[in-house]
């Protein structure tokens, strides 16, 4: 499969809560797709803020533990980051969803996993689809 995993706020809210309607796709490709994850930030403060006080817990261990790392630095990146916001405004796209397309153009042979269907709508280095796994 992929070299680079990277998720994204829906994956991680699936697999951290039970009551997700795609927790059982999460908790099934999890596996197959062994951590380190890569993600960023603002995927961090998305999942941090839909979790509440019930995900706290199991997504500070992720980190602690060095399974899902966000190496990605906005600041770093800024640029790329702004066109690609101003690119998809009308779809839109948020700032998580504009730093993870501009991580699948910097890491080597990604593949995101989300529950976001607009990642369908993206592309990568301005045409190429982005790799991702979707829930059926």
């Amino acid at each position: 499969m992929a070299a680079s995993a990277v998720v994204d706020t829906g994956f991680l809210v699936a697999l951290l809560s039970r009551a997700d309607a795609h927790h059982r796709w999460a908790a099934t490709l999890a596996p197959r797709l062994p951590p380190p994850w890569m993600t960023c930030e603002p995927v961090l403060s998305e999942a941090f803020h839909l979790l509440g006080s019930v995900g706290t817990g199991p997504l500070t261990s992720l980190l602690r533990r060095g399974a899902l790392i966000p190496p990605y630095r906005f600041a770093d990146d800024m640029d790329a980051v702004l066109k690609l916001l101003q690119k998809y405004a009308d779809v839109p796209i948020s700032l998580a969803d504009a730093c993870l397309v501009r991580m699948t153009e910097t890491l080597n042979d990604p593949m995101l996993l989300t529950t976001d269907t607009d990642f369908r709508i993206y592309r990568r280095h301005g045409r190429q689809v982005i790799p991702c796994i979707l829930p059926r």
